[in-house]
């Protein structure tokens, strides 16, 4: 790296380190960086995400997912975030909308202040975490284009660690999982089956007839039995599975304890967690969590869930909704703390918004670029 370059590295990473402990003076006299009075503007428009090919999960099928697309302007300068809302969740793009609506960002001196301005954000509601998200992603896009910098650096990642992605394979026949299995062939390292209903067998033994890639299950909360769920585990460790997410319904913590214990696999909690607050009602009955952006705000709380999981010696998984590579992409420049990554919801859709994040042969590429690195497509 030549010495300007270290320079403008340094002062970056610099400011950000400063961002938690600034004072963010508000009101009509506060100064930006030009010397002007420029304010942060918010805009946001509903959009509907298109999936390449119908997504079954042990509890619904569909073929779109709702979603929000966030822009943050500030000094010339726009931040771009992004709300999905799979049907789990309970939220719309009304309720979405409706609570980006009440968001005030012009009482800010500027973006900076990141601690300061989501925090405000966050006390708007209890819930609303898509919609949080989408104004943390965006800030944090707009922060890192103002110091020029990928988010990545300024968090201190090293690029080159970023891990592999699963692909999702959705419930389906067995004609349909093998063509789709096909389809991956040569493109990833890992493949991620979601289990839950009563083919479960039928799914992996038709993926193992046309590939030997490592597996990991999602069931979705699909399993009501403790010994059966241990003993299909078992079976699915023969077969070449690495990880479990969600065995049970997650308010069945002690049986999902239970399991966890003579679990062969990393059990990972998904449903069983939204925020960082709710991880202390886990300890012991899982090893590891899966953190999403949509569920847990955003960037901001998904970096102290990182600390606190490795804290208490848990597995990090990184995972997505079916969303564009706007709110993927904020995913990924996490991925280089995570041991497993599921960071393909903008490649299981047909509209996307942006070039960002890209998988090569089968491993996460972050884009060099301020910011998230987004292209705007």
């Amino acid at each position: 790296m030549r010495r300007r370059e270290f320079i403008r590295t340094a002062v970056a990473a610099g400011a950000v380190a400063a961002l938690a402990s600034c004072g963010c003076p508000a009101g009509p006299g506060a100064a930006t960086r030009k010397g002007g009075r420029d304010r942060m503007r918010l805009r946001y428009s509903p959009y509907e995400v298109q999936l390449a090919h119908t997504f079954t999960v042990a509890s619904y099928s569909r073929n779109v997912t709702p979603d929000v697309q966030v822009e943050i302007e500030y000094d010339g300068y726009v931040g771009y975030g992004e709300a999905s809302m799979p049907p789990y969740l309970g939220h719309t793009v009304e309720s979405v909308t409706a609570f980006l609506s009440k968001v005030n960002l012009e009482q800010f001196a500027d973006p900076f202040c990141l601690e300061d301005i989501l925090s405000y954000v966050d006390s708007l509601s209890e819930g609303d975490a898509p919609a949080k998200a989408a104004v943390d992603i965006a800030l944090h896009d707009l922060v890192g284009k103002l110091l020029g910098q990928p988010l990545y650096r300024l968090w201190g990642y090293d690029p080159a660690k970023a891990p592999a992605t699963s692909f999702t394979i959705g419930i389906d026949t067995a004609d349909v999982v093998r063509r789709k299995t096909l389809e991956c062939a040569g493109k990833y390292k890992v493949l991620k089956l979601k289990v839950g209903l009563d083919n479960d067998e039928e799914m992996v033994n038709t993926v193992r007839s046309v590939t030997d890639l490592p597996l990991v299950v999602d069931a979705n909360q699909g399993w009501t039995d403790r010994q059966k769920a241990l003993d299909e585990i078992f079976w699915l460790s023969s077969m070449g599975v690495r990880m479990v997410e969600q065995p049970m319904p997650c308010e069945r913590i002690d049986d999902i304890a239970w399991i966890t214990e003579r679990s062969p696999v990393p059990i990972i909690a998904d449903e069983g967690i939204q925020r960082l607050r709710d991880l202390p009602g886990i300890r012991g009955a899982y090893s590891g969590i899966n953190i999403k952006l949509m569920k847990c705000t955003g960037l901001r709380e998904a970096g102290r869930m990182i600390s606190y999981a490795r804290a208490e010696g848990m597995k990090v998984m990184l995972g997505c909704m079916t969303e564009t590579s706007c709110a993927t992409t904020a995913a990924a420049h996490l991925s280089p703390a995570a041991d497993f990554a599921d960071l393909d919801g903008n490649l299981l859709i047909s509209n996307d918004r942006f070039e960002g994040m890209t998988v090569e042969g089968g491993i996460i590429r972050l884009p060099d670029r301020p910011g998230l690195g987004l292209i705007k497509l």
